[in-house]
């Protein structure tokens, strides 16, 4: 839906019809603090010194959980337009491993929340997955989780 990004092959999509408004799901998806309360991966999200709210290069560490693995993850925003896209990369050090993008679009009754994921890791770091995060199939895994994490927005949003 323009934004330049139509070519971008993601490795993952998912979306979903919420009954709220575009703004409202964009401030929700952008609240980083609050990111565990929609994935079932994200733990907890802390803003890095010197950030407190997700404007463009806004950094913060990530704690994900599966099950007894643990693992730190950090992201920085690189898109952030109220009520139509919130993007942002996740990282290692100077090292992007994946790109995660929320587009939103006003349909009658409400928003059409579009997730996205493009998994950027070698595949020796691939490889590497399962001993990391416990997860087999990534991206039967992403499409899962992503899936929860819409589920769980709309949930909050249209209660």
């Amino acid at each position: 839906m323009g934004y330049g990004h139509a070519m971008t092959d993601w490795t993952v999509s998912v979306s979903r019809d919420i009954a709220a408004d575009a703004g409202e799901l964009y401030d929700l998806v952008s609240d980083i603090p609050r990111m565990g309360e929609w994935s079932p991966e994200n733990h907890t999200c802390t803003w890095k010194e010197g950030f407190d709210s997700p404007v463009v290069g806004a950094e913060w560490l990530g704690d994900n959980v599966n099950g007894e693995f643990e693992w730190q993850t950090e992201g920085r925003v690189t898109e952030a337009e109220r009520g139509q896209v919130f993007a942002f990369d996740a990282k290692v050090g100077d090292f992007v491993f994946s790109k995660w993008r929320y587009e939103f679009e006003a349909i009658d009754g409400g928003t059409r929340v579009t997730e996205h994921t493009l998994d950027l890791r070698p595949e020796k770091v691939k490889a590497m997955g399962p001993q990391m995060s416990g997860v087999e199939d990534r991206d039967a895994r992403t499409r899962e989780t992503m899936e929860a994490t819409l589920a769980a927005l709309a949930a909050h949003a249209e209660s």
